[in-house]
């Protein structure tokens, strides 16, 4: 009955991403609105310990996918101003709108901070969501700025959270020692892990499909829990360790995008499902009049407040800052976040109030209100870049598209030399994409000269086969007849050819007079199946 309930479930998820394409309406709020409506029909589900693992399980998929999807090259020229909105506008946000809820609500004042630090952040998802699904390129380097500082705000807002939960229970801390040890060690291990796996990716074979996405995610799921097991912010080493190994070479990471994409989505459409059927109905009704509050006041005080205060030594545009500040909205960490804080609280009777139906609710609007009108406000302050540049870069493509790209070395005796591109009389469906000479890119404009030395990036249409047996890889052990022989001497018969040799986890050219050595394996390419045991006849004849 469980599995038939989820599967409907996702079915349904599907349903609300292809009517969000459509309709510009974030997915993220279709999943809960389809949580809550579960609960109208009668779903009776209250286990915040299990939401709670869950939750924190899913974070820590979507903060390593964050950061590893992160281009750096894109997010460099604003890496200040978003490290600065990540860390000390959460603090200041937070600050402030605890401080309001202490003065209109008259709550007690730990309690007050509590609930201004969990909705401190801004929702990665979210605005990530809103940005691609509305095609919002912003002028200034305003989307990559605004999506690291999503992506990467979730742990101060934890840390924030941690300390006044502490607090409130009553627990013996030092605040800068705290804060010192959660950021601290927080950064120190996502740089470290990062080192750690750069390492490892160059020893170990993950060649054989779906092992390097095993790996990445192990790594991933280490690096948080040691991090957390020491007392060090863990969401912060996970987003750092992505950002880092995300912007890697190494083989199988198209295996490991394809997969995050799809992981990561369903992970975000699990948790916003289960925070929208953890909600129940009449209590998100009694406490949507102070979530409406606080909502207004952090949309137009707290955090444009926070963002024109930390901006000014960066003398943004005005434009900037007004798009800025209306795209703090509030998310699935934070939810996650009350969650951890109800089950701390003793099922939240430690409080005064329902801080997660609170949180709830205030999130919940957020996404109903500013993503609304994301689009408009945009327009309206002419911050869209007509230009419609998306800062794709080669990464991308080979990593997510079906272009694939080749590389060639111009050499002493190739007859390239001295030939503008304009001259090369391609023959085939390839375009030069471009050339490295002395470790500086050259644009491929048809008057460039090449010269000897010369990388020669080619890109086109990647082949995949439907059959998957066109292809073969086999092992050359010391027994097998082709051991120790050239290729040449093999004479092997017209439908089938030795495309390349990787020898060591180096491709070897397989030309007439390569030697075939043992351990060596072979890549084949033949238009028939056929056995590839060792020491098979039939590979030859």
């Amino acid at each position: 009955m469980i599995l038939l309930f989820a599967s409907i479930i996702l079915m349904l998820a599907l349903f609300a991403i292809n009517l969000s394409t459509k309709s510009g309406i974030p997915s993220l709020l279709l999943f809960l609105v389809l949580g809550i409506a579960c609960s109208f029909l009668g779903v009776d589900f209250a286990d915040y310990q299990f939401s709670e693992k869950f939750a924190t399980f899913a974070l820590i998929v979507i903060m390593f996918y964050g950061g590893f999807g992160t281009n750096w090259k894109m997010g460099k020229p604003v890496v200040k101003e978003a490290a600065i909105l990540a860390s000390l506008g959460v603090v200041f946000t937070a600050l402030l709108t605890g401080y309001f809820i202490y003065l209109v609500f008259k709550l007690p004042f730990l309690e007050s901070m509590l609930i201004g630090s969990i909705v401190g952040s801004t929702d990665y998802a979210s605005v990530s969501n809103i940005l691609k699904s509305k095609n919002l390129n912003l002028k200034y380097s305003t989307a990559p700025l605004l999506e690291v500082e999503s992506g990467s705000n979730d742990p101060f807002a934890y840390t924030m959270t941690m300390l006044f939960l502490s607090l409130i229970l009553g627990e013996k801390v030092s605040v800068p020692l705290m804060i010192l040890k959660q950021i601290g060690l927080g950064v120190l291990f996502g740089f470290l892990f990062a080192f750690i796996c750069g390492k490892l990716l160059k020893v170990i074979n993950l060649q054989k499909d779906g092992i390097a996405t095993i790996f990445m995610a192990a790594m991933a799921l280490f690096a948080y829990s040691f991090t957390s097991v020491i007392g060090g912010n863990g969401y912060l080493t996970c987003y750092i360790f992505g950002i880092i190994v995300g912007n890697m070479h190494f083989i199988g990471k198209k295996d490991i995008v394809f997969f995050f994409d799809g992981f990561s989505e369903l992970m975000n459409i699990g948790l916003f499902f289960l925070l929208g059927l953890l909600a129940t109905p009449s209590r998100i009704i009694a406490s949507l009049p102070i979530a409406f509050a606080i909502m207004l006041f952090m949309t137009f005080v707290a955090r444009p407040v926070s963002v024109v205060g930390l901006m000014l030594p960066f003398k943004l545009k005005k434009n900037q800052l007004l798009v800025i500040s209306w795209a703090g909205l509030r998310g699935a960490a934070a939810i996650a976040f009350a969650i951890m804080a109800t089950n701390a609280g003793n099922g939240g009777k430690l409080y005064s109030v329902d801080v997660y139906h609170i949180v709830f609710g205030i999130c919940f609007l957020s996404s109903i209100i500013q993503a609304s009108f994301m689009a408009a406000i945009a327009i309206k302050t002419d911050m869209l870049d007509k230009s419609d540049t998306v800062l794709n870069t080669f990464n991308y493509y080979s990593d997510k598209s079906d272009i694939g790209f080749l590389k060639t070395e111009i050499t002493e005796k190739s007859n390239l030399a001295g030939k503008k591109v304009k001259d090369l009389n391609l023959v085939f469906n390839f375009i030069i994409a471009k050339i490295k000479r002395d470790d500086k890119t050259i644009i491929p404009r048809g008057e460039v000269v090449l010269e000897q030395g010369d990388t020669l990036v080619f890109a086109g249409e990647e082949y995949f086969d439907p059959y998957g047996h066109e292809i073969i890889e086999f092992s050359i052990d010391k027994n097998h007849p082709w051991a120790n022989k050239k290729i040449v001497d093999l004479h092997l018969p017209p439908n089938r050819l030795i495309l390349a040799i990787n020898r060591s986890g180096t491709f070897i050219r397989a030309a007439g007079a390569t030697v075939i050595h043992a351990d060596d394996r072979i890549l084949l390419i033949t238009d028939e199946e056929i056995d590839i045991t060792a020491n098979n006849p039939n590979l030859i004849e």
